[in-house]
């Protein structure tokens, strides 16, 4: 279908701002302009019963973590939210919205990780921080008010990557036990000649030549990009996996991949959903009140986690 209405104005606002491409600018400056762009169009923000903020012990120092709890009395279950941004940008306001409607929706608690970022950290830097949150989230159940065997991973773009990575590691570390994983319009392989790499290249918000621009910043010149907790596609075994939720966007260089994906977890016999949402760019999802398939697609992940939980 053609590109939604809601998303073309996003991106008429977003163009207008006026700012450069990542590849012009420095690191810290791209992360600056992005998050410039967010607060001058903010997305809604439902409300959570409480949010918190602290640091968790990580591979190489402290984790930022922010901790979002509903309403409700506990014990909750437990999302573990990785942000976009290509490895390089984001950070704990990157999801927020997001987070406040898997919160509302789940009624879990979910615990946001601010890992560190390339190119000062490169791979696998990011997945490890990651893992070692969640790590720290089971390990401190009774804390966070949490029934730790209900536990989903969830990530948009970049954290759509780093949650299947964890799932990866969390099976071949032999744990925590993840029940699901949600991955929004995720990164899976570094390669860029599939044909939505080609057909979306250009002119739908992520690029194809700033995607290869992320990946240069996270692997770095002498890094491995085929490594399975990279290009999480290339993993020997892809059976055993947790649950998996993945939507992608029909307008972004990313949509073939993740279908792929998809394929790849269904065909060894995990339990496997998989969503195009017609119209719509890469990160769609965390758009909310600005485009309304952002509230369908967190509605739709959400009811996935509930059904994994209840299994």
């Amino acid at each position: 279908m053609p590109l939604h209405p809601q998303v073309k104005e996003l991106l008429d606002r977003r163009d207008a701002l006026g700012f450069p491409d990542n590849r012009d600018v420095t690191p810290d400056e791209a992360r600056a302009n992005a998050r410039a762009g967010k607060a001058a169009i903010p997305s809604v923000q439902e409300p959570v019963g409480e949010i918190t903020e602290q640091t968790v012990p990580g591979p190489a120092g402290n984790i930022p973590i922010r901790i979002y709890q509903p309403t409700t009395d506990g014990p909750h279950s437990l999302i573990m939210l990785f942000h976009g941004g290509g490895w390089v940008i984001g950070d704990l306001n990157t999801e927020d919205s997001m987070s406040r409607g898997l919160v509302n929706r789940v009624n879990a608690v979910l615990v946001s990780v601010d890992y560190r970022m390339a190119p000062e950290v490169r791979f696998p830097g990011a997945p490890e921080d990651c893992y070692a949150a969640t790590v720290w989230a089971v390990e401190h159940a009774d804390e966070l008010g949490v029934d730790a065997t209900k536990l989903a991973v969830v990530g948009t773009s970049a954290g759509g990557n780093l949650s299947a990575a964890v799932a990866q590691m969390a099976r071949d570390r032999r744990g925590p036990q993840i029940k699901h994983q949600v991955l929004f319009c995720p990164v899976i392989d570094r390669k860029f000649d599939r044909p939505s790499c080609i057909s979306n290249a250009e002119g739908y918000g992520l690029t194809t030549e700033g995607m290869i621009w992320f990946w240069d910043q996270y692997i770095g010149a002498d890094g491995d990009g085929h490594d399975p907790y990279a290009s999480v596609i290339r993993a020997e075994n892809l059976s055993g996996l947790a649950d998996a939720t993945v939507i992608a966007a029909e307008y972004d260089p990313l949509l073939d991949e993740a279908a792929e994906y998809a394929a790849a977890l269904k065909a060894t016999g995990n339990d496997v959903t998989y969503t195009e949402y017609k119209g719509m760019t890469h990160g769609f999802n965390g758009s909310f009140g600005l485009i309304d398939d952002a509230v369908k697609a967190c509605d739709e992940a959400s009811n996935r986690i509930l059904a994994s939980f209840a299994k």
